[in-house]
């Protein structure tokens, strides 16, 4: 209904994208505010949504570690209170490892909003984790975008987060290579270096997962099939149990060695036949997406 409620926070590690999402949410409609005390949440909705000629009904806030630790930890209770109410509300979680991090910070020679205390930037990053240890414990998503450029991170928040209707479960399904590491925000990971790998047909190599080809011989070959079935039950099986109990969202991730073959096809053979009972999937290929520049 298009006088549904809705509110989106935006909470998450100083570097890793909460002004992108927050941008990206105003382009989209969103009443947007940045560095929002935790404590004066209630009070804003209840004025931004008085009945009148600019009331809002759909609004995004930035929460971040400059809130005082006490706000922070009621946080998760304040948003069980809003959505008892009928409010829509998502809280969504943006991080980064480490060495992001730092690298960002060296590139546009911004100060760490901890560091204003002569902290050290190591220090003030592992302080931040500590601080919103509660908001991550809570979020309905949580993003990862150590490897996401400002383009994917868009993306994300414009197909997973604003694309999300009311009382839905969105489901990710993605690829990534092992030896690139594992997606940090997966709820389930399934490795697939057991079955016969394409790398080692000439002829295969050089494609992906996307490729006629590729599918061609991954259908031929039993194991996989038989994982296929396998993975295909359990998710028919317990997607419908995550959605019972208010669950927004869900990732599952495959890989396999490179990220190139089997997880791809995987992906999107899988999300082909869930994509018949559920709505919204969507997927995502780590290691054969565009080029991975300007990181938010």
């Amino acid at each position: 209904m298009p006088d549904e409620k809705r509110l989106i926070i935006v909470s998450g590690l100083s570097g890793s994208g909460k002004s992108v999402a927050l941008h990206v949410l105003e382009d989209l409609g969103y009443y947007c505010i940045d560095n929002m005390p935790a404590a004066l949440l209630k009070n804003l909705l209840d004025e931004v949504t008085k009945p009148g000629e600019n009331s809002a009904t759909r609004i995004a806030v930035g929460v971040d570690a400059r809130n005082r630790r006490q706000d922070l930890e009621a946080l998760p209770a304040l948003i069980t209170e809003l959505k008892s109410t009928g409010i829509q509300t998502d809280l969504v979680y943006l991080q980064a490892n480490d060495d992001t991090l730092l690298k960002r910070y060296s590139e546009t020679r911004r100060r760490h909003p901890l560091a204003d205390s002569g902290m050290e930037l190591l220090a003030a990053i592992s302080t931040e984790r500590e601080l919103l240890g509660q908001i991550i414990n809570a979020a309905d998503l949580v993003i990862d975008t150590s490897h996401k450029s400002v383009y994917e991170l868009a993306d994300a928040i414009r197909e997973r987060v604003d694309g999300r209707s009311i009382d839905s479960l969105s489901i990710l399904i993605q690829s990534f290579g092992f030896k690139h590491g594992i997606p940090a925000d997966a709820d389930f990971v399934f490795d697939l270096r057991c079955l016969p790998n394409p790398y080692w047909n000439a002829e295969l190599r050089g494609q992906n997962g996307l490729d006629a080809a590729v599918a061609e011989f991954l259908d031929s070959q039993p194991a996989f099939i038989q994982m296929y079935d396998d993975i295909l039950d359990f998710l028919k099986r317990w997607i419908p149990k995550y959605a019972s109990v208010n669950r927004s969202y869900l990732t599952v991730a495959f890989g396999c060695t490179g990220g190139q073959h089997r997880s791809v096809y995987m992906t999107e053979k899988l999300a082909q036949a869930l994509k018949e009972i559920h709505d919204p999937v969507h997927t995502r290929h780590n290691e054969i997406g565009p080029p991975k520049t300007n990181s938010p």
